[in-house]
């Protein structure tokens, strides 16, 4: 097949779809690999490792879209990206269906077949396709280190001729990939971490990890079949924020990444519950782009509150680009085999997650998630 890889566009995107190494296993599968110019220079791969891998570098991106079978990017594709497309062909790439309706209603009406990323199965055998999980576990590890860079302290315990400095205390609001990868790595630089969640089955990971788990007493179903967090009643999250403002007066840093998957973030921590907190403490709100944890929460923007910084960062793994792009490289190239290593090498749609990562084909929006957005 023709495989197009074209430079992504958004000014603070940094990755690209694939790296050297992963060209060259498509390659040596008899696969066509045209990358643009400068795709990976964001990401440390020159357009020369690219050629010995065996792709072709083509000077603009208008080419590689006229001639491809397959697109593959890591972000949703502008306007004139949409446009440029070839009617009928596939592209693969994350689609963000909130942000952008629209694109996704022209790709259809465009009979382009559109595979997101972000709707890959979440089950057992398509871990290697998760690029969901690949970023989150980037963006736990860098709010950490963010947090650690504007804290007025030191994270870890120390004895000195001067005295003891305690070590800071660090609070993980959500236990999924990227919070656990968060405990972790506070864990490494010698906080103490507490970390909470609704969902009781996640108490043995946060354990396992190092850190202590706030309790909350269940009453309600908190997690859909696949073990993720569902959307609450109010009653319930009243209650969760009841028990996260006991402990927010004493810890230094939050990090909070709770999501409930194609809903607005839940709001843990109130503009009321940040007036209890420790002047200099710094929460990381990973929610930021749906909406935020914080209710002071403002997307790619730095607030402060009576001394409480919030950091709402949305796309922390471009801020790791050479690993992203390694990481995103095998997802797409595994869901690509996929998708494609049938017997004739044609999907097969009633393939689990053929199916279920494929949001767009044959002139409709098959998705009824993503339908349900783009039609109001």
């Amino acid at each position: 097949m023709k495989i197009g890889v074209p430079k992504e566009i958004a000014s603070d995107e940094t990755r690209v779809a694939l790296d050297p190494k992963t060209v060259g296993l498509l390659t040596k599968k008899n696969h066509e690999i045209s990358i643009e110019s400068g795709a990976g220079v964001g990401s440390s791969f020159s357009d020369d490792q690219y050629r010995k891998a065996g792709a072709t570098i083509v000077p603009s991106a208008a080419p590689i879209y006229a001639q491809s079978d397959v697109i593959l990017k890591v972000l949703a594709p502008s306007d004139s990206e949409t446009e440029a497309i070839r009617e009928g062909g596939t592209l693969i790439s994350f689609m963000s269906p909130h942000k952008n309706p629209g694109t996704i209603a022209k790709l259809a009406s465009r009979r382009v077949t559109v595979f997101a990323m972000e709707f890959v199965p979440r089950i057992s055998r398509a871990q290697t396709m998760d690029a969901l999980s690949s970023m989150a576990t980037l963006g736990g590890y860098k709010a950490v280190l963010m947090a650690a860079d504007r804290l007025p302290k030191i994270f870890p315990l120390m004895m000195t001729a001067a005295g003891s400095i305690p070590a800071a205390t660090v609070l993980v609001l959500g236990v999924g990939v990227a919070g656990l990868q968060a405990i972790a790595t506070a864990k490494r630089l010698g906080a103490r971490v507490e970390a909470f969640d609704p969902r009781p089955a996640v108490k043995e990971q946060v354990q396992s990890v190092g850190a202590t788990f706030v309790e909350i007493p269940v009453e309600e179903d908190v997690e859909t079949a696949g073990g993720y967090a569902k959307e609450q009643s109010e009653a319930f999250l009243k209650k969760e924020q009841d028990v996260i403002a006991e402990r927010l007066p004493k810890v230094d840093v939050v990090i909070s990444t709770a999501q409930i998957f194609g809903k607005k973030a839940p709001i843990l921590i109130t503009l009321e519950t940040l007036k209890r907190m420790r002047p200099g403490t710094v929460i990381v709100d990973l929610a930021a782009e749906q909406g935020g944890n914080c209710e002071a929460t403002k997307p790619n923007e730095t607030v402060v509150v009576d001394g409480v910084t919030i950091l709402g960062p949305t796309n922390l793994p471009a801020t790791l680009p050479n690993d992203a792009s390694l990481m995103y490289s095998k997802n797409v190239m595994n869901l690509f085999n996929q998708i494609f290593g049938t017997e004739n090498g044609q999907p097969d749609f009633e393939e689990e997650v053929t199916k279920g990562a494929c949001i767009a084909r044959g002139g409709a929006i098959v998705n009824d998630i993503v339908r349900g957005i783009v039609e109001g």
